[in-house]
């Protein structure tokens, strides 16, 4: 997958939206301005995401691409390394997992304004 298709299918997942707090290189994609994806789309050598803290730990075992996320909270975030070779359907899963934790976290109303109930 890449940097333009990843980033399309991110638009794709209900209520996302891109922003470039970081300067014009660095992508971040946000649902209700809370992230839960980012890199830098020209390079587009990793990608940062959201993770459950204990299967954080599964995946960087499992996977020798995904390591402690790069710049951000390690317990909380992975770095997808290499992005282009990462089989399709597990990028997108690791993905979605991002999305929804954000989205499990959000209250009623922001949920509501989503449509999502």
């Amino acid at each position: 997958m890449n940097v333009e298709e990843y980033r399309h299918f991110c638009l794709g997942l209900k209520g996302s939206n891109e922003a470039t707090p970081f300067g014009e290189g660095t992508l971040v994609l946000k649902v209700l301005n809370k992230m839960f994806a980012l890199f830098d789309i020209e390079l587009f050598t990793s990608i940062n995401l959201k993770c459950d803290p204990e299967k954080a730990i599964e995946l960087r075992e499992k996977y020798e691409f995904v390591i402690p996320g790069y710049h951000m909270n390690k317990k909380h975030w992975n770095s997808i390394t290499n992005p282009v070779n990462v089989p399709e359907a597990l990028l997108k899963q690791l993905t979605i997992d991002s999305y929804d934790l954000v989205l499990a976290k959000m209250s009623k109303t922001e949920k509501t304004a989503l449509d999502i109930f």
